[in-house]
């Protein structure tokens, strides 16, 4: 399979960051408020939803099972390709590029959703979780020594014990050098996925603002841009 550079990996990082940032606010943004990169959230939005008799429920239960049946068959391939010899991460990027051109393209055929609970929304909702399903298994399969990229909670949390053990590493890390030098290194590792992050969320709901869901077309450049890179990276 082909590795990532050391020397590019945070940039690897970061334009993932940038697309789940991105596919997440369009779709909450477009879809009345479903999270397709971060399902988890949608956890609480259902609690609210039965608190407050608002909005559906049927998205954000969906959102679960097809995520997990994206996460299964990423996990299947990526089984089936390594047993072959075969690459991994190019074909899935490529997948996902494909799934956000159809969820791109489908308002044209289904109509563009103007509530949660319509036949539209859930078709475009079912896609673009799945395409982040993808990402999310990517991340634990073959990218696992990048900081996490659909969630940005862990590496909030961890670049802020990293910023007060470099400030007073004599009262957090006990004046042990060897810590303060590795907190400086996940710092410089984290700190672009997380500006990418906070760029790809305004991108999503600014694009999405101006052209509605055509603007997926920019995270499945990216997504198709890493994939021809990443393809022809060294072994």
């Amino acid at each position: 399979m082909s590795k990532l550079s050391v020397d590019r990996s945070q940039l690897d990082a970061a334009l993932l960051s940038f697309v789940a940032a991105f596919v997440d606010t369009c779709g909450f943004v477009g879809l009345y408020g479903l999270f397709t990169a971060h399902v988890t959230g949608n956890f609480v939005l259902m609690g609210a939803e039965l608190i407050h008799h608002q909005g559906e429920l049927l998205g954000k239960l969906l959102s679960f099972p097809v995520f997990i049946l994206a996460v299964a068959a990423t996990t299947l391939a990526a089984h089936a390709l390594r047993r072959r010899g075969k690459d991994r991460l190019a074909p899935a990027l490529w997948l996902q590029c494909a799934l956000l051109l159809v969820a791109m393209a489908l308002p044209a055929w289904v109509g563009t959703p103007t509530g949660a609970g319509q036949t539209s929304a859930l078709w475009i909702g079912v896609v673009l979780v799945a395409a982040m399903g993808i990402q999310n298994a990517l991340m634990r399969l073959e990218l696992a020594s990048l900081p996490p990229t659909t969630v940005m909670t862990g590496n909030v949390t961890q670049v802020t014990i990293d910023l007060m053990t470099r400030w007073r590493d004599d009262a957090i890390a006990d004046g042990q050098p060897d810590e303060r030098k590795a907190a400086g290194a996940r710092l410089r590792k984290m700190w672009l996925p997380l500006l990418t992050f906070l760029l790809g969320a305004a991108g999503g709901a600014a694009g999405y603002g101006v052209v509605g869901f055509w603007c997926l077309a920019v995270p499945a450049v990216v997504c198709g841009w890493l994939a021809c890179r990443l393809r022809s990276a060294p072994a």
